[in-house]
């Protein structure tokens, strides 16, 4: 009886592939990324210990491909995968399609910013994965740039989105995480958020962007997913702009 309540199954199809071609294009192949190579480990096909960060077998034995392969891993199937797996899924796509929006050049800069601080970081830190990081620093970045949204969690309580990071974080320690992973992503979005949205609005900064996407970052996507790059087209980034001019007249009046 079931099945007569679901679509056939050809249309089942088209509806998943429908839905998976409108995903953005960094979102849509990290996340295919993420989810091939759990999936390859949950088979045993790929071993975790050939793919979690360790900075001696990078430096000394040439293991280059661990810089990248430590963000694609989140662990065996279970609660803790399906939790950061729908946060990855639901901010990384609403930051491209929303402040990130034609500007997929920039969005990749700031994924390869904030992988880049987690990797220097690394040593210090003995975090063997960083995705679920990767994960909270987009979960960070979005909430921040929409302060007033209002969210409700388990339809228990409610709150304004700046609080989401911080419900998330209290939400995974109850299931048993460690705080020190999650609260990587935080900080490190915070660092991203405030040289990018906070400091150029300061008129010490006249209008200067410390995180300005390199030229050839912004060719490389223009090629690879044939989309204009740079634009400002989305309310947001009006307003940071007008912001940004803001301060500078600001700076140079002083």
């Amino acid at each position: 009886e079931l099945n007569h309540c679901l679509p056939p199954p050809a249309k089942r199809r088209e509806m998943i592939e429908h839905w998976y071609y409108d995903v953005p294009p960094v979102t849509r192949t990290y996340v295919t990324l993420c989810f091939l190579t759990t999936s390859a480990c949950a088979l045993d096909l790929v071993s975790p210990l050939s793919l979690y960060f360790n900075a001696r077998a990078i430096c000394t034995r040439g293991q280059f491909w661990r810089l990248g392969t430590n963000f694609l891993y989140f662990g065996p199937f279970g609660l803790d995968l399906l939790f950061h797996m729908f946060f990855l899924v639901r901010y990384s796509r609403l930051l491209e399609e929303g402040s990130f929006r034609m500007r997929t050049a920039d969005f990749l800069y700031m994924l390869l910013v904030g992988a880049a601080v987690m990797t220097l970081a690394g040593p210090l830190l003995n975090v063997q994965f960083f995705g679920s990081s990767l994960t909270f620093m987009m979960v960070y970045v979005w909430a921040r740039r929409n302060d007033s949204v209002r969210m409700s969690f388990l339809g228990l309580f409610q709150f304004t989105a700046p609080y989401l990071p911080w419900v998330l974080l209290s939400f995974s320690v109850l299931i048993g995480n460690t705080y020190t992973v999650d609260t990587i992503g935080i900080a490190v979005g915070h660092v991203y958020f405030f040289l990018e949205d906070i400091y150029p609005r300061m008129p010490a900064a006249r209008g200067r962007r410390l995180l300005k996407t390199p030229r050839v970052l912004e060719m490389l996507c223009n090629y690879a997913f044939s989309a204009p790059q740079g634009g400002y087209d989305f309310q947001f980034d009006a307003l940071r702009e007008d912001d940004i001019n803001a301060a500078a007249a600001a700076g140079d009046d002083r």
